[in-house]
């Protein structure tokens, strides 16, 4: 067993025996991993208070490479998120995130880039007129760093651009990935028509650089958006994420 230290997302968390947990964490290096803390349930821990549920905190664990639990041998309390201790919809938002990377991550693929999205997300939740596009955005972080991220620009069949079939309105294929150009849409299954605003702020969103703050306070583009991008991700989990009719 070697000795790893990285920063890590605490995901989840359940007690087992009397005194120690099982932890789902989202590490820098690692990816998710789980991994048993003993001890994390008594009055004096040795983890202190680094191991509550999405905070991020410096582990150093024994990482096993089998499917068996790696055993947390420190922790400590790197960055606690305040909104979400006294803002509902700032934890239901935090809660969101890591329920997200659960579902959609794999055991030990490390994604950085998305790790620090998830921090910077988690970091602004109680903005609540920026919330629901900071959450929208990271959404669709996870899906590009994931390789999951739907054909926003050109067809996802032929590769030709989707050109707008009623009047400013654009095939999205939920099951097939992306866009779809006039040509490819008919018999393709779960296809939502989007308007050409929606399809732009999806691609704002998406995008590096500042064009998705342009959304920020907009319930009239993101409901739209809203919808979209939750059917993706469902389709992708194969149901509904719990929380999010609560984002």
């Amino acid at each position: 067993m070697a000795a790893i230290r990285t920063l890590a997302l605490v995901i989840r968390s359940v007690d087992v025996f009397e005194t120690s947990r099982v932890l789902t964490l989202y590490t820098r290096e690692l990816g998710k991993v789980s991994a048993l803390a003993k001890g994390a349930r008594r009055l004096k821990s040795p983890f202190q208070s680094g191991l509550d549920l999405l905070s991020v905190c410096d582990i150093v664990l024994l990482h096993k490479a089998s499917e068996a639990l790696d055993l947390l041998t420190e922790a400590v309390l790197a960055e606690r998120y305040e909104a979400l201790t006294h803002d509902t919809a700032a934890l239901y938002g935090g809660c969101y995130v890591a329920e997200l990377l659960d579902a959609l991550t794999d055991r030990h693929d490390p994604h950085p880039r998305l790790f620090d999205a998830s921090r910077v997300t988690l970091r602004h939740l109680g903005d609540p007129v920026s919330r629901p596009s900071r959450i929208l955005r990271f959404e669709l972080a996870c899906l590009r760093e994931l390789g999951l991220m739907p054909a926003l620009d050109t067809c996802v069949h032929c590769g030709q651009p989707p050109s707008p079939t009623e009047g400013d309105r654009v095939a999205f294929g939920l099951a097939t990935g992306g866009v779809l150009c006039p040509g490819c849409r008919p018999g393709q299954p779960h296809v939502a028509t989007l308007s050409g605003d929606t399809l732009e702020a999806i691609r704002a969103l998406a995008s590096p650089g500042d064009a998705w703050k342009a959304t920020w306070g907009d319930p009239e583009t993101l409901g739209p958006v809203r919808s979209t991008v939750g059917a993706v991700i469902s389709h992708l989990i194969g149901r509904r994420p719990r929380l999010l009719p609560f984002v």
